[in-house]
């Protein structure tokens, strides 16, 4: 096969091949690196490539040679781990210059069950600096840009993760959502993004979470990567799943088609206005799940402001163990010195307020729909040289749909729904109950069958010069 077929199958396909002995795991992570040094200078997606990884590939086809049976569930496929997130003996740089280069010795709560899953991990993806901006633009390395449209952003603050997945230098890859740095790349670069549920993944510091805002989960082109994924991510496929209720049966299994929903959707926020092409398309997905026999119309949800969701956002930017702020970019700084003065009681009483206005709005139905982000991509370098709080300001708008649903902890997917007239990608987010996720993906799977959003010859990049 092709180089662009074995990359451009799902992880889960690379997965079944190495099984079958159809291709090896050191085959395919080597052209994997290959396609790395040759994209990743245009794309800015890796921060660090493991030539070891080869080597780890190696042991894996051993492995595969003396027992089919009992393999990890992605056993020898190839995986990017955001810069954000600890994998052992590596330097973790958190997208900053500020952060020294100091290997650990392990890897955190998020890194180990993929490990255990049979995942080869090559290499560290970019950040915006510790998360902060929904762009990836940290001053350790040129823009992370979108393969798509590379003059514009490809998100953040997963937007290595995105970039990575989107050009085809991997089928899937890991990335954490603090205010919708999953399902924001997810939009701007035509992938699907799974943010789960509060609870449902542990902490990757192991950190006390039932206010938490941000937790991890996948990038991938297809649903069923996703889900696999998740089952991974939350312990269901080996160790200790999470305190969230484990769902009826593993996320990966669907099976048959799913209840008819109560959806609700919405279209705008009082953060600025939507883009009509994003509303049209939104408007298609809604047809497409009416003739599914979905209940849909349109919903209301308490107003809120940037302003409100600030504090929140400053405490947790806060909480990076810095002693010395001044090496980080303006916008960090001023999120992280503001967060530093506020007290910790009064963030949770805000946290509680907030989420009491929203959560009985969402329960209002079985789940809700709206755009993922209220415009397409902004070009590159759209929120540099200006004041700090001007820039998050802005910036805070891509987030207009997305922050709130970390609020309140509810799992959340971002769906590709076509590209507007200027080639730009869009993103419909689905949002499910309390420990929703099996609506959301079952949601995910019927639009993925009746809107198909991606086929090999669709991957930037995979040309015949890739051959």
């Amino acid at each position: 096969m092709s180089l662009s077929e074995l990359l451009g199958m799902s992880a889960l396909t690379q997965a079944r091949l190495i099984r079958e002995g159809q291709v090896s795991s050191a085959e395919l992570v080597r052209k994997t690196l290959d396609r790395i040094t040759e994209l990743n200078p245009h794309y800015q997606a890796f921060v660090g490539v493991f030539e070891r990884a080869v080597a780890v590939a190696r042991r894996k086809d051993r492995i595969r040679q003396r027992s089919r049976s009992d393999l990890p569930l992605f056993h020898g496929v190839p995986l990017g781990i955001k810069d954000l997130n600890v994998v052992r003996w590596t330097t973790t740089r958190y997208g900053s210059r500020a952060v020294p280069h100091l290997p650990l010795p392990v890897d955190d709560y998020t890194v180990a069950p993929l490990r255990h899953a049979g995942f080869v991990i090559v290499g560290k993806l970019s950040s915006s600096e510790f998360g902060a901006m929904p762009v990836t633009e940290p001053d350790i390395h040129p823009p992370t840009r979108n393969p798509w449209a590379p003059n514009h952003t490809s998100g953040g603050s997963s937007g290595g993760s995105a970039a990575a997945v989107a050009s085809g230098m991997l089928a899937v890859a890991q990335g954490s959502d603090g205010a919708g740095s999953i399902r924001i790349p997810a939009a701007f670069c035509q992938l699907y993004g799974l943010k789960p549920a509060r609870g449902r993944l542990r902490n990757q510091f192991g950190l006390p979470d039932r206010r938490l805002l941000y937790t991890s989960g996948p990038l991938t082109r297809t649903v069923s990567d996703a889900a696999a994924m998740l089952d991974v991510m939350a312990g269901l496929v080996e160790g200790r799943p999470h305190w969230a209720p484990p769902p009826e049966r593993p996320f990966r299994e669907r099976s048959g088609p799913g209840r008819r929903l109560r959806i609700r959707f919405i279209t705008a926020t009082k953060l600025g206005p939507t883009d009509p092409e994003i509303v049209a398309g939104l408007q298609r997905a809604i047809g497409v799940l009416t003739s599914l026999g979905h209940v849909v119309e349109e919903g209301c949800l308490p107003e809120s402001s940037a302003e409100e969701f600030l504090p929140l956002w400053q405490h947790q930017v806060a909480q990076v163990p810095l002693w010395n702020w001044s090496r980080t970019q303006p916008v960090t700084r001023w999120l992280g010195e503001a967060g530093r003065r506020l007290r910790a009681d009064d963030v949770r009483s805000l946290f509680d307020r907030l989420n009491a206005r929203f959560a009985p709005a969402f329960a209002t139905a079985d789940a809700w729909l709206m755009p993922t982000t209220a415009v397409p991509a902004p070009r590159i370098g759209a929120f540099r040289g200006l004041p700090a709080a001007e820039a998050f300001a802005r910036a805070a708008q891509l987030g207009a749909f997305t922050a709130i649903i970390n609020l309140t902890g509810l799992p959340a997917a971002s769906i590709p729904m076509g590209r507007t007239l200027a080639g730009l990608p869009m993103g419909l987010q689905v949002v499910g109950g309390p420990f929703g996720e099996q609506d959301v993906l079952s949601l995910s799977w019927e639009l993925e069958e009746a809107m198909p959003w991606q086929q090999i010859a669709d991957i930037p990049g995979m040309t015949a010069s890739l051959e």
